[in-house]
């Protein structure tokens, strides 16, 4: 009897809350999962990658690719990639916030898209969240739907990679309560743009996981500074 080769799946994970869970999902929807990390110049790029590998041990995931797109850097114009630029703590921005890095999610896609083929995997799956977001124009329902179309018109006729954003239409409350329902390790994840040892507590990124957890009515097990 031949064994039966197990789905796949590449997941984008950054170390954060959404992608971790997004990972997990994936799991839970039976796929053998490959999981991706990128190194973009972030201000906490050290701290997201030691959440990365913690995640993959959690969930047992032996292939992984560690990848390193300074580029990032120098292109500069947002505040998690020019130290010029602060990140704000002033609550969230109207309009697209200094913390959008240009076209990172597309950029992330493509190089993903890459592995997918190379590892035969059919499904994609990314941490985008429209509801309750920063704004970001690459976290968008349509965003997604495009750059799939682009993706399998770009690769090979054989490739079919379906792209899964199983949390763009939650809120953080619901996805801080999803979590706790699969036990996520959520004390695993980082969110925080400016700080690596204690979370600031101040930033867009950390307002809106805290009020997710408030919401919820959870603890977060993260410490903050503030």
């Amino acid at each position: 009897m031949s064994k039966e080769v197990k789905k796949k799946a590449i997941c984008i994970l950054s170390g954060g809350m959404d992608s971790t869970l997004s990972s997990y999902i994936a799991k839970k929807d039976g796929y053998e999962i490959i999981a991706v990390h990128y190194n973009y110049g972030q201000r906490t790029e050290k701290k997201e990658l030691e959440a990365f590998r913690k995640i993959c041990e959690d969930l047992e995931i032996l292939n992984k690719y560690e990848i390193d797109i300074p580029f990032f850097t120098q292109i500069g114009a947002s505040a998690l990639t020019d130290e010029s630029i602060d990140v704000p703590i002033n609550g969230v921005e109207s309009g697209v916030p200094i913390t959008y890095v240009p076209f990172r999610n597309g950029i992330f896609l493509s190089i993903t898209a890459a592995i997918a083929e190379k590892e035969e995997a059919s499904a994609m799956y990314i941490g985008v969240v429209q509801e309750d977001s920063s704004g970001y124009p690459d976290c968008t329902e349509e965003f997604i739907a495009d750059i799939t179309k682009a993706i399998n018109q770009g690769t090979k006729e054989t490739t079919n990679i379906e792209i899964k954003t199983p949390l763009v239409h939650l809120t953080k409350m619901q996805i801080v309560q999803y979590a706790k329902e699969l036990n996520i390790p959520l004390e695993h994840t980082w969110s925080c743009y400016k700080e690596s040892e204690k979370a600031c507590g101040v930033c867009d990124s950390c307002r809106l996981r805290l009020n997710g957890f408030k919401l919820a009515n959870i603890k977060d097990p993260i410490t903050y500074k503030e």
